[in-house]
This record gives structure tokens, C-alpha cells and sequence, in this order.
């Protein structure tokens, strides 16, 4: 097995150099928002028109696979807090090319996503002031937020605990009046009962493997936490808190909200797709507003998702550079924050917005195929990553046990069964087909030159 590069009794430079400004209240409320994707308000309603009811179990299905993932994650970023998260684990756990490979793939993705993020909003703020143009709104949002990221960490930390507080405290608002409505409590509806639940599979299998899919993909950005850690007052604690209360998080929130939508309103309106379900299904209580309430829910989710993934991108790269893997212009530091990375990661996501106007139908339809299935490698890595170090600390450092995988070694077995099962399933669907060879194009690519850069290395050495 190739050796790592950075020690595990020391930690590493990364953590020395980026400073500790997240308080606990930010990394809680980071943990707790983080799993309140845009993913969720945005991408939910396509997969419940191809799954119908049956989109719950997809939703759960996916959510066990997730929740398996977090807690291999949080089990080795408890041991070894730092800011590269998986891609450090991977380096020091299969070589400095799987390091290589997670962290620049993930970097890709990350601000690939800022790019549409910020398109998304702006189409949102476009619509309430028709005739101001969404490229100048997606400026000023990547303006903002390279700006909040370029200052000191703290000010990450507050825009995400006040967007992430917007975003819980209106999901659980919509959770307890859909219950009421459906419990027949609320004023001014009769409950559906399970009238629209009877065609629990309209479509068969193939729509729930639709959904599925759909659903895996939307559980992206709960890394953010790890990331974030590093950066925090007490990262193990941190850490091992956000990890232990996934469950219940992603089953209220994800599984939770899933369950009411289909109750309350049928799976084949069309207005599940055209408005999105969380407003069909206020809609269909009648609530007053309710459109435009849920439009500034989803377009702070948006928002929110732009801060996440500028912040995660820029610690990536300045970790990968700081572990030899990538241009040391990346890992400048000023005032604890990678500045240069921040910036780096801004333009790169603000290029993926041009590309959207300019060359639509062929360059920024590549980069969004490339970017398809890289969530997927990660947790692969992930997952590969934790087999080994569990059994290496287990052998020389078991305090760093602070949070542990359940039923070692089977359920990391049994998550890496259910990665596979999910990229054969990608391989069946022609839409996304395309996105599984397109990333694994790309990650084959990473892999080659890192592993090129790891020989070249160790023969220099």
C-alpha cells in the first residue's frame, strides 16, 4: 500500500494554518441546515412524479445509505480533524492518489454547483423583478459570498447559522401543519385520509428506481460539517455531535416532508413539478402566499448552498495544495482564511455560469454530465477509506475511537453493496447513463495523474 504523506500522530499543516473562528452554536447549526439541502426543495418534485407515494421508501432507501456514509465519515474526521475531510482520509488510508482523486473531483462538483446554485437563485429574484437580467444577480450573489468567505471564517459561520435557522424553522412549520391537515386538525381543510396514497407504485419499479436516484442525489452537501470542523473550537466534538443526530434529521426533514407531500396532495398534479411540491402542497391547505413564502424558503436554501460550497471548495483546495497535491498559489493563508483558494473557487463557479449562456448545448451540458456521479466516488472512497484506518487505530490509537462505525465491518460492507447497486442502476437509465460514464471519464483521469504525480514523487524522494 502506498504510503501517505501526512503523519497521523501530528496533525496536519492545514489544521495549523486556517484558524478555529466556528463556535459550536454555528457548527450545530451547520450540521442541522446542511441536511436541508436545495436538492430537496428543487430536485423532490421530479422524483415524486416518477416514484408517486412509493418516493418515501426511495427516500429512506437512500436516506439509510447516507446516514451509513456520515457515520464512516465522522469516524474518521472525529480521529483526524481536517479541513481536506474524505480526501485526507483517502490519501492516508490508500495512497496520495485516492487523495488526490476525491479531493479534485469533489472541488469540480463543488463549484459546478455554486455555478447552478447561483443560476437558480437568480431566475427566483428575476421573477419578482421582471427585466433585470440573471447574470447580473448571479454577479452579485458571487460577489457576496466570495467576499463572506474571504473574510475571517466567523462570518461563514453566521450567514450559514441564520439561513440554516430560516431553513428549519420553515421546514418545521410546513411538518406541522401538514400533520395537522392530515390528521384533519387544521381549519379550513378536510384531511385527504390515505386517498392519495392507493397507487402506492403508479409507475412500477422503474419509477422508483427513477426515484431513487432522484433522492441519492439530493442528500448532497452534508460533507460541509466535516469540512467545517476543522475550522471549529472543539472539531472532535463537533464532529461526533453532528454525526450522532443524522438519523433523526435526515428521517424528519428528508423522509418526513416526503411523506406528507404525497399524503396531502396527489403525486401526478402537475403542480408538483411545475411549482415544486412544497408549495403544491400548501396550495392545497390554502394558505394565502403560500407560493412566494416557499420561493424565499428555496431561494435561501440556494443562497445557503452557494456559502456552503464556495467555503468547501476553497478548504479542499487549499488542503490538497497543502499536502503537494496541486498549485501552491492555492494554499496561501491571510488572517487564517485561504484567500487565493476562495477566489480560485469563485471564478472557476462564476465560468460555469457564462458557460450556461455561451455554450449550452455541449460544453456546460459536459460539465454538468461530468459532475453527475461524483458524489458517488466520494463515498466510495469514503467507505474504502474506513476499512482500512478503522483497523489501523483499533491497532495503534483506540481513544481516537471517539465516534465508531455500527457492526464493523458488515455495514460498511453492506454501504459499499449499496453504492454498487446504485451505479448499476444509473447504468439501466439512459439520463443518467451518461452522467455515470462521463464521471468515471473524469475520476479515471484524476486517478492517472495522481498516481503519475505519486510515482514522480516517490522517485524524487
Amino acid at each position: 500500500m502506498p504510503s501517505s504523506t501526512t503523519t497521523e500522530t501530528q496533525p496536519s499543516r492545514d489544521d495549523v494554518s486556517l484558524s478555529h473562528g466556528l463556535k459550536q452554536r454555528h457548527l450545530s447549526m451547520i450540521a442541522l441546515g446542511g441536511v436541508i439541502g436545495a436538492g430537496l426543495f428543487v430536485g423532490s418534485g421530479a422524483g415524486i412524479a416518477a416514484a408517486g407515494p412509493s418516493i418515501v421508501v426511495a427516500y429512506a432507501l437512500s436516506g439509510l445509505l447516507v446516514m451509513l456514509v456520515m457515520r464512516m465519515l465522522g469516524e474518521m474526521s472525529a480521529a483526524y480533524p481536517s479541513s481536506g475531510s474524505f480526501s485526507a482520509h483517502a490519501e492516508r488510508a490508500i495512497g496520495p492518489w485516492a487523495g488526490f482523486t476525491a479531493g479534485w473531483a469533489f472541488w469540480v462538483l463543488l463549484c459546478t454547483a455554486v455555478g447552478l446554485e447561483g443560476i437558480g437563485a437568480a431566475e427566483i429574484v428575476s421573477g419578482w423583478l421582471p427585466g433585470t437580467p440573471e447574470w447580473a444577480w448571479v454577479a452579485l450573489f458571487m460577489v457576496v459570498f466570495c467576499g463572506t468567505n474571504l473574510a475571517a471564517v466567523k462570518n461563514f459561520g453566521e450567514f450559514e447559522f441564520w439561513f440554516a435557522a430560516l431553513k428549519v424553522g420553515a421546514i418545521t412549520l410546513f411538518l406541522v401543519l401538514g400533520v395537522l391537515a392530515i390528521l384533519g386538525f387544521l381549519p379550513g381543510t378536510d384531511s385527504p385520509g390515505a386517498s392519495h396514497l392507493t397507487d402506492f407504485m403508479p409507475n412500477g419499479g422503474e419509477g422508483l428506481v427513477i426515484g431513487l436516484l432522484a433522492s441519492v442525489f439530493a442528500y448532497g452537501g452534508l460533507e460541509t460539517v466535516t469540512i467545517a470542523a476543522a475550522e471549529s473550537e472543539n472539531p472532535v466534538k463537533g464532529v461526533a455531535s453532528a454525526v450522532r443526530t443524522a438519523m433523526w434529521r435526515i428521517a424528519l426533514f428528508y423522509v418526513g416532508s416526503m411523506a406528507v407531500i404525497v399524503t396531502l396532495v396527489p403525486w401526478d398534479s402537475k403542480e408538483v413539478v411545475e411549482k415544486g411540491p412544497y408549495v403544491a402542497a400548501l396550495d392545497e391547505l390554502g394558505i394565502p402566499g403560500a407560493g412566494q413564502l416557499m420561493n424565499v424558503v428555496v431561494l435561501v436554501a440556494l443562497l445557503s448552498a452557494m456559502n456552503a460550497n464556495v467555503y468547501g471548495a476553497s478548504r479542499i483546495a487549499y488542503s490538497l495544495v497543502e499536502r503537494g497535491q496541486g498549485p501552491k498559489v492555492l494554499g496561501r493563508v491571510s488572517g487564517g482564511v485561504p484567500r487565493i483558494a476562495v477566489l480560485a473557487s469563485s471564478v472557476f463557479g462564476f465560468l460555469c455560469v457564462l458557460l450556461s449562456y455561451w455554450r449550452p448545448d455541449d460544453v456546460f451540458a459536459w460539465l454538468l454530465n461530468m459532475i453527475g456521479a461524483v458524489i458517488l466516488v466520494v463515498w466510495i472512497f469514503i467507505a474504502v477509506s474506513q476499512l482500512r484506518l478503522r483497523r489501523r487505530l483499533e491497532r495503534e490509537a483506540p481513544e481516537k475511537l471517539v465516534v465508531r462505525m455500527w457492526l464493523f465491518p458488515w455495514l460498511t460492507w453492506v454501504a459499499l453493496a449499496g453504492m454498487a447497486a446504485v451505479f448499476v442502476l444509473m447504468a439501466r437509465e439512459p439520463d443518467t447513463r451518461v452522467q455515470l460514464y462521463s464521471t468515471g471519464g473524469m475520476t479515471l483521469a484524476l486517478a492517472a495523474v495522481g498516481y503519475a504525480w505519486q510515482k514522480a514523487r516517490a522517485t524524487k524522494g
